[in-house]
């Protein structure tokens, strides 16, 4: 980008350009002949600037470089240095085979807007749904470290936090419901995660937990055991129930044909609610896309991300060749006026 460092100089140009024109109206001095016919020949030439001028608008144009030279042109390189300060994140999904059950909108319940948006693929499964709105809430974090662990009766460790977010979202892509088992185990991720979290030199650390089912399985600890042990390392964890009482699933008959039945609500509120309570963070039910997004918006604006950009310019000098082409052209104007164009009466 090109600036100037003192730009108020450039109004000298308005007075100069004023008197220029002045000058260039003005006459040339003559002599009263008795006749002018032997000027007949140089009258053709009117209209045009006299050889006379010609050392002025070198003198003006000479000045006018100066006082170009002394605003102090210059070319700037920006240069902006991002600094963040990043919150490490782990986000522990259930991949129970209740995963794959489709929450359906309460404008979706007749029966032909329900098998039109099945076909098209527009209503997905709970863990279809689940990792397109994790997907939108780790591109709005750039500078968070990111890690994913699965989870069914066992934790299974997809992805340490890691600021290769393009990395995670390939193991993301890989989960599929019912593929380590089919019970739930909440206590066992939620240990690895502050496993994980604990020797964080990080200034904020969450867990965002999804589940859509109850806690099922017997640990060594329970899971408000693994929240309070969450709380001594000063770890939130943002708990995220999944499902709604209008839920359906993919299952075979007898015949081996496909349909679609009805599902029941399963996740433990009141066990999440804890959860989130015991380490300051809180609680969502997500019962169906909408509101899915709603949760991760709402987790991403709570948890900001410290960023600072400062602004750096470095500058490249121009005025140095303003000047001398203005020296140059005010002495070749004084070399005109005095040597080549003189006139000698």
């Amino acid at each position: 980008m090109l600036d100037f460092q003192y730009p108020l100089f450039l109004l000298f140009l308005l007075p100069l350009a004023g008197l220029v024109a002045l000058s260039l109206r003005r006459n040339d001095p003559s002599l009263f002949l008795p006749s002018l016919k032997q000027f007949a020949k140089a009258s053709s030439g009117r209209g045009s600037i006299s050889s006379s001028r010609i050392p002025l608008l070198f003198f003006a144009a000479g000045l006018a470089l100066l006082i170009f030279a002394l605003a102090r042109p210059r070319r700037g390189t920006e240069e902006i240095r991002q600094k963040t300060e990043g919150i490490d994140i782990i986000i522990a999904i259930d991949l129970s085979g209740s995963m794959q059950a489709i929450d359906v909108p309460q404008n979706m319940m007749d029966e032909s807007k329900l098998s039109k948006a099945l076909s098209s693929g527009a209503l997905k499964n709970r863990l279809d749904t689940a990792k397109e709105e994790i997907k939108k809430f780790i591109e709005n974090r750039p500078g968070d470290r990111i890690g994913l662990i699965a989870f069914a009766p066992q934790p299974y460790s997809v992805c340490p936090p890691t600021l290769d977010h393009a990395w995670l979202f390939a193991h993301l892509d890989r989960l599929e419901p019912g593929m380590i088992g089919d019970s739930t185990g909440i206590a066992g991720p939620l240990s690895s995660a502050v496993n994980r979290l604990k020797d964080s030199e990080s200034k904020r650390k969450i867990i965002v937990l999804f589940t859509d089912g109850m806690n099922n399985v017997n640990a060594k600890i329970s899971p408000v055991q693994a929240a309070k042990l969450a709380h001594q390392f000063k770890i939130g964890i943002y708990t995220v129930g999944i499902g709604s009482q209008n839920a359906i699933m993919k299952q075979k008959d007898f015949f081996g044909r496909s349909a679609y039945v009805p599902v029941s609500h399963e996740f433990d509120e009141k066990l999440l609610r804890e959860i989130a309570d015991t380490t300051g963070a809180k609680y969502y039910a997500a019962k169906d896309a909408e509101g899915l997004e709603k949760t991760m918006k709402e987790i991403d604006s709570l948890e900001k991300t410290k960023m600072e950009q400062p602004r750096f310019v470095n500058y490249r000098e121009l005025a140095f060749p303003f000047i001398y082409m203005g020296i140059a052209s005010i002495l070749l104007s004084v070399a005109l006026g005095r040597i080549f164009l003189l006139k000698i009466p």
